[in-house]
């Protein structure tokens, strides 16, 4: 089973190393894609060490959204499944055979993430704690009072993204409303704790709060 990563990249220098190596480690000669947003530190001369990627640098004319650059993202992946990673993530644990089987039946399919705090797992709390141990189908988040899927560590039909593309429009959180729109149509994504990934503190991350 062959997959295309895609990863953005805004001054990602410690830790998008470890992505990459990770993809390495787990998948079979992988397509990264790597979307660089302008980075102004070393972070492309660490991906400049890897074999296996494919570095596309484009600021969208100023107009950069997340869903801008993974809907780019997709139209360049060659391989019809799809995995979009953070670039401050690190898979830890896969299986692929049952991802693949799972995106038979779910449009999306996203893993347990691990927080780490200056290299401390700390007390999974607020959108931590919506990776626990048991599987879930279409996860609801009481604590956002939404739909919760998570692009830091999720994997995709490409033919289903081209169909279904992320909104342009959003600045952040095009995940949870790409979730809510495919349940109104009636579809299904998975949450697994199968599949495991170390995500890592940065200064600049939106979603870490009440460290500890």
């Amino acid at each position: 089973m062959e997959v295309s990563v895609i990863i953005r990249n805004r001054n990602e220098k410690y830790y998008i190393g470890f992505a990459i190596q990770s993809c390495l480690d787990y998948f079979n000669t992988p397509e990264i894609i790597i979307i660089n947003n302008e980075s102004e530190d070393d972070s492309m001369k660490v991906v400049s060490l890897f074999d296996h990627c494919n570095i596309i640098n484009e600021n969208f004319n100023g107009s950069y959204t997340p869903g801008k650059s993974l809907n780019y993202g997709v139209k360049k992946a060659t391989h019809k499944t799809i995995l979009i990673l953070s670039a401050h993530s690190q898979i830890i644990e896969m299986d692929l055979a049952y991802v693949n089987k799972q995106l038979s039946n779910n449009v999306a399919v996203f893993g347990k993430q691990i927080p780490i705090y200056r290299g401390k797992k700390i007390t999974p709390r607020y959108v931590w704690s919506h990776f626990v141990n048991t599987q879930t189908t279409n996860m609801f988040s009481k604590i956002e009072n939404r739909s919760f899927l998570h692009n830091a560590f999720c994997f995709y039909n490409k033919d289903f993204l081209l169909k279904h593309p992320f909104n342009e429009t959003l600045s952040g959180k095009e995940d949870r409303y790409w979730a809510i729109d495919r349940v109104k149509e009636g579809f299904n994504y998975l949450y697994t704790p199968k599949i495991k990934a170390n995500h890592y503190w940065t200064p600049n991350g939106a979603t870490w709060k009440g460290l500890g």
